[in-house]
């Protein structure tokens, strides 16, 4: 299943939510997860986004459908980037 990074910002409606309620962050995984999409891994992280997310899904279709859908809740702006291994990568060249 491809792989894809998930860069994201909460925007100030989201900061009140997740400062409310942390737990938000897993209920959105499960919807996400809903959705057809895999969260592998998640990060709240520092510097110029709040979240790394690694999440599988069976193709872009399916991730446009998520970011569409998580993003018009206007609480997060979402960056999505396909990702391939190193070893794919390499394999790819050859």
């Amino acid at each position: 299943m491809p792989t894809y990074i998930v860069l994201s910002n909460l925007t100030d409606e989201g900061r009140k939510t997740i400062r409310q309620r942390p737990e938000r962050i897993k209920e959105v995984n499960k919807e996400i997860e809903s959705m057809g999409v895999k969260v592998r891994e998640q990060f709240a992280v520092l510097g110029p986004y709040d979240f790394v997310n690694i999440i599988d899904a069976p193709d872009n279709e399916t991730v446009m459908r998520m970011s569409v859908e998580i993003g018009s809740r206007g609480t997060i702006q979402l960056l999505t980037l396909a990702a391939v291994s190193a070893d794919d990568f390499i394999k790819i060249l050859k």
